[in-house]
């Protein structure tokens, strides 16, 4: 026999080699042949419900690794859930209408305005579909456990016949209107945008400080006098109404040296304004205050206009002259100010952001951004231009086509939010948050939000399901908005397009004796951040498995401008609450050096990619180990170093498999009375250890816990435990007292970490449980496990703490011994440790082979005061001497030991080794030991 053959080497067919890509998918398949999802959900019927309510993406290409982060976070908390007393459904969803579906179906040749409606809305439907069905096989295969089968999606007809019931809910209470007024326009896009459909970039703009004469000066201002006024829009110019003044501020009176006019300027503007003019030599001749302006008149600086000089809070003194271009047709300021003096709301400027004649005949037919130059042309060749400069300021752009837009006045459907301010903010209180600070920035967005313009010029989406009388007027009635709920809910929206007004309306509408006259109906469709918005109506409260309001809603932090503001809004309206009792936000993916990832950069990073290299399991650790509340830096680079951490997992998982495959819980289980002290002292740190992780999730703290992990699979069970373990699994009679207690703290280690990381690593942990001796088939219908306590746990933490402090100075002595080339491995090593009398106490109290725990081959204990000179000292008391151990190298357990050959039957072992074997293999006394 050899020696070896004497050793319990553990031994699994758990590969070191995980092959993600291959088994994972196999794995993905095996679940849902199996039904695993359903399994749990019933496994958890009559507990308390937990709902996460998933987000829309956009079905529009395939997924990105900002979808990954989100969806694996929200896997991460619903599994945990699921897995700890909770039922919780998952229901993924998507949202479906919306322009970039008619953007890519123009791309790819189709022309809706040679289609009717219905045949290009059909088209935009199939496109949708495709997209859903290619994200849902990228979402599945990041290992997302849901109801695949049974998404929602916006284009659902009981989805759309739940919205339109939501948009009842706002007529009914009156927070519907229209009005002809400034909106973000896209002229790229042809439509109205929401705030949350604009991003905002740097742009340097063409500004124009430029004069206009004073016509009525109300006896303090002569027709000599021009007022200067400042624009960063010279094309509105032609739709100027009025000159803007703060009535608080105090304005001069110039007369610049050689000059035959006088000019108005905010006073505290004045030095800088001259010295850009060149105004070296001028006399300030009067002063007045804003107030006094007021209805003061100037003269158009190029058209036959009379404009009026008003008073407003918004011009400020931190640029320009304090004395602001008014045009109420192309400004949300503007607009208010030309309300307020009742001003023409003109807005001479089509859909697709082109001029028209009522500008003036030099600008019909030019395209807005070419007009400032005609603009600052015409001011020129009429002596009123002073200075022409740039500035670089912040624009808002359409977030999907990238391009800039404008402010418009055109006719929109509003819902007013002034009317509901306070009751959505009331409704936050009851709102708790991840991070802290979502709940300023979400109460900020609501107290700042101006009215939601909710109509758009489109036709793939959901219709404002409202009649006109022949007279113009709206009707948006109960009976009327119901009925056509109805119609959704059987026929899907097409029907709106398919039908006329009067066989969309209920009976008794259309008849002769109708007041209402012949009907028309609406053609714009909704914002579809209505749409997703009314989710919880469409899919909360629809499903009776779900709960409205839900648990929680997690995406990333531009939806406390999107859908954490949309559903909130509409919440309210239907329910006067929030639709989600806690809200997490995470941050934006970027490359790795901190900017936007984008195609056309090339930095951006395919999840298909990783998964079809790495596999799956390295994307969700990776998420673990993000700190998700702020933006998130990724690159390649990154999955390898989290490919190396998933490594060690595994390679934790198959040494505690291996070490275990020799032991069966139900029959060599020690109780916890009767452990070695080293092990119940592991096993109290495994529920430490398990507390902690629990508490991490329960906060939603997956950086912390991924932390926590790692500490402890490389410090407490690689650097310590399983290091020492390996003297007890592979030396002693396998079936010793000493080994079964160590193994069976090894089983509870392998059983918590299988079950703990099951939401996080599920096809790992899942390959795990195949190779344990456990009653269930899957892990994932398991629960984690309880956190357990003992009566001794305190005091005995305490004297191990303080162990592990002597432990850390003999392994710093060691290795310094080992780079200077007195020792190689620490099983050559003699320690010679001196301690005072508490110390010397604690290592008797422990009730544990120190000399194992330390890793030497011999281990003296001396008094403090012996110390030699050579010794290694530390602060706390504790001298170290490492020196060679003296004696030979046992053959089988490596110690270097001086009674190796006592037993002369076994002359290369030691003492306690020949013992072992002696006992357990006695056909080896007459046979002997080979190498």
């Amino acid at each position: 026999m050899r020696v070896k053959d004497t050793l319990n080497i553990g031994r699994t067919k758990f590969p070191m080699r995980g092959k993600l890509p291959v088994t994972e998918a196999q794995r993905e398949q095996l679940w849902e042949e199996n039904k695993v999802y359903q399994l749990r959900q019933k496994l958890n019927e009559g507990k308390p419900s937990f709902v996460l309510h998933d987000g829309p993406p956009y079905a529009n290409g395939n997924i990105h690794i900002g979808h990954a982060m989100n969806k694996i976070s929200k896997d991460f908390i619903v599994r945990y859930k699921s897995m700890t007393g909770y039922r919780a459904p998952y229901v993924p969803g998507w949202d479906t209408h919306g322009l970039p579906i008619e953007h890519q179906l123009t791309k790819s040749g189709y022309d809706r305005k040679k289609m009717s409606t219905s045949e290009f809305r059909d088209l935009c439907r199939k496109y949708a579909l495709e997209q859903v069905d290619k994200q849902r096989t990228d979402f599945k295969r990041l290992g997302v456990s849901g109801e695949w089968d049974h998404p929602y999606l916006t284009l659902d007809k009981e989805f759309e016949a739940a919205q339109i019931r939501v948009f009842g809910e706002f007529a009914k209470k009156g927070l519907l209107y229209q009005a002809k007024k400034p909106v973000y326009w896209s002229w790229s896009s042809e439509s109205a945008l929401a705030e949350a459909e604009v991003e905002y970039h740097d742009v340097v703009a063409k500004t124009a400080f430029f004069v206009e004469q004073v016509k009525d000066g109300k006896g303090r201002l002569d027709d000599n006098t021009c007022l200067v006024v400042w624009t960063t829009t010279p094309w509105t110019v032609p739709a100027s109404e009025a000159v803007a003044v703060n009535p608080k501020f105090d304005y001069s009176v110039v007369k610049p040296a050689g000059d035959d006019r006088k000019y108005v300027v905010g006073t505290e503007l004045l030095g800088n304004l001259a010295e850009k003019l060149g105004w070296d030599d001028y006399e300030v001749v009067d002063h007045l205050a804003g107030a006094d302006m007021e209805g003061m008149t100037t003269q158009h600086p190029y058209l036959d206009r009379e404009l009026l000089v008003g008073n407003a809070d918004y011009v400020t003194a931190d640029t320009g002259t304090g004395l602001v271009h008014t045009a109420p047709g192309y400004g949300d300021d503007d607009y208010n100010f030309g309300k307020k003096y009742d001003l023409p709301i003109f807005a001479p400027i089509n859909d697709q952001g082109v001029l028209t004649k009522e500008n003036g005949a030099d600008f019909d037919g030019v395209f807005y951004q070419k007009a400032d130059d005609i603009s600052l042309q015409k001011l020129e060749d009429n002596h009123a231009l002073l200075l022409e400069e740039p500035l670089k300021h912040s624009y808002p752009f359409d977030w999907r086509t990238k391009k800039p837009i404008i402010f418009r006045a055109t006719d929109q459907w509003f819902v007013s939010i002034e009317k509901m301010r306070q009751d959505i903010l009331d409704a936050l209180e009851d709102v708790e948050y991840h991070p802290a600070w979502g709940k300023v920035r979400l109460r900020n967005m609501i107290k700042d939000r101006g009215d939601w313009v909710i109509s758009r010029q489109r036709v793939w989406g959901v219709p404002l399901p409202i009649f006109y009388a022949e007279d113009g007027t709206p009707i948006m009635e109960e009976e009327t908005i119901n009925h056509v709920a109805d119609l959704f809910a059987k026929y899907g929206s097409n029907v709106w397009f398919d039908r006329d007004a009067k066989d969309l309306l209920p009976e008794g509408y259309t008849n002769e004796h109708s007041p209402h006259g012949k009907f028309t109906k609406e053609t714009d469709i909704m914002d579809v951040w209505f749409d997703s918005g009314s989710s919880h109506q469409g899919v909360l409260a629809e499903r009776d498995y779900l709960t409205y309001p839900a648990d929680m809603y997690l995406e990333g932090s531009d939806q406390y401008r999107g859908w954490f503001n949309s559903s909130l809004i509409t919440s309210v309206v239907c329910s006067g609450h929030a639709p989600y009792k806690s809200i997490i936000s995470q941050g934006f993916t970027l490359d790795k050096k901190g900017k936007k990832m984008s195609k056309s950069m090339g930095n951006v990073i395919d999840p298909n990619k990783v998964v079809k290299q790495m596999g799956a399991e390295i994307i969700r650790l990776w998420v673990m180990s993000a700190d998700t509340s702020a933006d998130v830096r990724v690159s390649m680079g990154t999955f390898q170093q989290i490919s190396e951490a998933y490594r060690k997992l595994r390679n934790t998982f198959r040494f505690l498999l291996a070490n275990t495959a020799d032991f069966t819980p139900a029959e060599n289980t020690v109780s916890y009375e009767k452990l070695e002290a080293v092990d119940q002292y592991m096993l109290v740190k495994l529920n430490h250890f398990l507390k902690q992780m629990r508490d991490d999730f329960d906060q939603y703290d997956f950086l912390d816990a991924y932390k926590l992990l790692i500490n402890f699979v490389n410090n407490d069970l690689s650097a310590f435990y399983m290091n020492v373990a390996k003297d007890v699994l592979y030396i002693e009679p396998a079936d010793s007292h000493v080994r079964r207690s160590m193994q069976t703290v090894f089983y509870q280690i392998l059983l918590t970490l299988v079950k703990l990381l099951t939401p996080i690593l599920p096809h790992t942990t899942e390959e795990v449980w195949g190779y344990m001796d456990e009653p269930e088939e899957f892990v994932q219908l398991t629960e984690i496990p309880d956190v357990q306590t003992f009566d001794n746990e305190s005091d005995l933490l305490d004297k191990w703490h303080d162990f592990m402090e002597v432990r850390s100075h003999v392994l710093k002595s060691l290795e310094e011994a080992r780079n200077a080339k007195m020792i190689g491995k620490s099983l050559e090593a003699q320690a010679d440790l001196y301690l005072n009398d508490q110390q010397a106490a604690l290592l008797d109290s422990l009730n544990a082979d120190a000399q194992l725990l330390l890793g030497v081959s011999a281990l003296h204990v001396h008094p403090l005061d012996e110390a030699p000179d050579a010794a290694d000292q530390f602060n706390d008391g504790v001298a170290v001497k490492v020196s060679p151990a003296p004696g030979e190298t046992c053959a089988r357990c490596r110690m270097v030991k001086e009674d190796v050959g006592s037993d002369s039957a076994y002359p290369t072992l030691c003492a306690r080794c020949a013992k072992i074997v002696r006992d357990n293999f006695p056909e080896t006394v007459d046979e002997g030991l080979e190498k």
